[in-house]
C-alpha cells in the first residue's frame, strides 16, 4: 500500500466517522473532550483528584460514543478516564422547537 493509498484510506475513514457523529449527536446530552479523545454521553462525573502533589481528572461517563476512527465498536455503556491534562465538559443545546420531517400539518 502507498502512502497515498493510506492518505486515502484514512480520509475516507475520517469522513465517515464524521457522517456517524452527525447522525448520533442528538442522542446525547453532553459532549467530553480529553487530551485525546472526544465523547458524546448522556451522564458525566468529573472528580479532581491528588496524589503526592500530582492533580489528574477521574472521568466517568455513561452510554457514551467514542471519537475513534481506529475502534470498530465506538458505543460503550460505560467509560472511565483518567487524565492529567484538562477536561472539557458541554452540554449540548437542545432545539426547543423541531420542524416536523413530513407536512402533515
Amino acid at each position: 500500500m502507498s502512502s497515498e493509498d493510506l492518505e486515502k484510506y484514512e480520509a475516507e475513514m475520517e469522513l465517515a466517522l464524521y457522517r456517524e457523529y452527525r447522525d448520533v449527536v442528538g442522542l446525547f446530552t453532553h459532549v467530553v473532550e480529553t487530551e485525546r479523545r472526544f465523547y458524546l454521553c448522556n451522564s458525566v462525573d468529573v472528580k479532581v483528584r491528588g496524589d503526592g502533589g500530582e492533580v489528574f481528572f477521574d472521568v466517568t461517563m455513561s452510554d457514551a460514543w467514542v471519537w475513534d476512527i481506529y475502534r470498530p465498536a465506538r458505543f460503550a455503556k460505560q467509560v472511565r478516564v483518567v487524565t492529567f491534562k484538562d477536561v472539557n465538559v458541554e452540554e449540548l443545546a437542545k432545539n426547543e422547537l423541531e420542524v416536523p420531517k413530513s407536512s402533515d400539518f
